[in-house]
C-alpha cells in the first residue's frame, strides 16, 4: 500500500495540516517539526497526491510548452532553459511541438487546457485569430518571437531586426560586396524580421540591387541546398549569411565539399550561436542569442503572472538583446589550422 499523509503525521506525532504545511513550504511550523516531519516523508518515502494538492490549491505545478519544433540544438537550449528555471521553482514542464502546421499546434494547445498553469508559446501560426479560438481568456500565457500585438498576453521577443542588420553592416566593413542571404520557413517571425534587417542594412550601404535571398527551412540539409546554389551563381556572392546556425553549418559543408576555402573565398556567418557554432571548421561567425536565457526569462515572466494575476496587465513587449560574436568563418576571431 502506498505510504499516506496520515501516515507521516502519526511517525511524526504532529497534525495533518502540520505536514501539509512543511512540505509545501507554506510555514506555520517551526524549522524543527518541519525538519522532523521532512526527515519522516522521507525515510517512508512519501510522495504527495498531485490531484489531491491540485484540487485544493487549483494549481497544477505543470507549464506547457508549444514550439514549432523539437529538433536541433536551438530547441534543445530553449527547454533547458525553461526546465532548469522550472525545476527551481517546484515546477514540472509538458512540451509540445506542432511541426510548422496551424492545425497541429491547435490541437497540442487544447491538449494542455486543463492540465497547466500556464503557457509559453513560440508557434508561427500564432497570430490573434488564432490565440483567440484556442485559448481561454484567463491562461496565462507567453509568447515568444511573435509579431502579435496584445494586451492579453506577455511577449518575449528576441532582437532579430537588429542582430541581422548589425551582422550584414560587419560583413559589409570588412570588406564583404555581395552577400548572399539563406532564409528560412516564409511563415516564421523571426526568418521576416532577420530578412529585414538584412535588406535594410544593404539598403542604407548603396547595395540593395546586390540583395540575394536564397530559401531555407532551418535544416543542415536546406542550408547544404543554398551552399551548392551559390557555387552556381556568376559573379559568386563572397558572403553568405544564414538565418540560423544550422543552415550555415550545412552551407560551410557544401563549401568544404566543392574545395571553396572559407573564408578566403566565401565568408559565412549563422544566427543563434548555438553551442556547437564554435567548434566547426571554421568556428563560425555569428549573431548570440543566449537561447537557455531566453527559457528562463520567458519561465519567470510566466510564473509571475500566474502568482500575481492581477498585477499583470497592461503586459509590455519584452526585446532580449544579441550580441555579434566574430570567429574565423568570416576572418579574424578564432582561427583554426588549414587542413591541407
Amino acid at each position: 500500500m502506498s505510504v499516506t499523509i496520515k501516515d507521516v503525521a502519526k511517525m511524526a506525532n504532529v497534525s495533518v495540516a502540520s505536514v501539509s504545511r512543511a512540505l509545501n513550504g507554506h510555514g506555520g511550523v517551526t524549522p524543527e517539526t518541519q525538519k522532523r516531519i521532512r526527515e519522516v516523508a522521507a525515510r517512508l518515502r512519501y510522495v504527495p497526491h498531485s490531484a489531491a494538492r491540485s484540487l485544493i490549491t487549483r494549481r497544477t505545478q505543470t507549464i506547457g510548452a508549444l514550439l514549432p519544433d523539437l529538433h536541433g540544438a536551438f530547441f534543445s537550449e530553449l527547454i533547458r532553459g525553461i526546465d532548469i528555471a522550472a525545476r527551481a521553482r517546484g515546477l514540472y514542464l509538458l512540451v509540445s511541438s506542432s511541426h510548422g502546421d496551424a492545425a497541429e499546434a491547435a490541437v497540442a494547445l487544447r491538449a494542455m487546457q486543463g492540465r497547466v498553469d500556464g503557457l509559453l508559446v513560440m508557434s508561427p501560426h500564432a497570430d490573434q485569430v488564432f490565440l483567440d479560438d484556442n485559448l481561454p481568456v484567463l491562461l496565462p500565457t507567453v509568447l515568444m518571437n511573435s509579431h502579435v500585438t496584445s494586451d492579453r498576453h506577455a511577449v518575449l521577443d528576441v532582437d532579430d531586426y537588429g542582430g541581422a542588420r548589425t551582422m550584414v553592416e560587419h560583413l559589409l566593413a570588412s570588406g564583404r560586396q555581395r552577400i548572399a542571404f539563406i532564409a528560412g520557413p516564409e511563415v516564421n517571425h523571426d526568418v521576416q524580421e532577420r530578412a529585414r534587417g538584412y535588406r535594410d542594412a544593404l539598403e542604407v550601404a548603396g547595395k540593395a540591387d546586390t540583395a540575394c535571398i536564397l530559401p531555407g527551412d532551418f535544416t543542415e540539409e536546406s542550408g547544404y541546398r543554398a551552399g551548392k546554389q551559390v557555387l552556381e551563381m556568376s559573379p559568386r556572392p563572397d558572403a553568405i549569411f544564414a538565418a540560423n546556425d544550422m543552415m550555415a553549418i550545412g552551407c560551410l559543408s557544401a563549401l568544404e565539399e566543392a574545395g571553396v576555402f572559407v573564408p578566403e573565398d566565401i565568408g559565412v556567418a549563422g544566427f543563434d550561436d548555438i553551442p556547437m557554432a564554435r567548434y566547426v571548421s571554421p568556428p563560425l561567425t555569428t549573431v548570440r542569442v543566449r537561447i537557455a536565457e531566453l527559457g528562463a526569462a520567458a519561465l519567470e515572466r510566466l510564473v509571475g503572472i500566474i502568482e500575481a494575476p492581477d498585477d499583470a496587465p497592461p503586459l509590455p513587449r519584452e526585446t532580449v538583446s544579441t550580441e555579434l560574436v566574430i570567429r574565423a568563418s568570416c576572418g579574424g576571431g578564432e582561427t583554426v589550422p588549414r587542413r591541407l
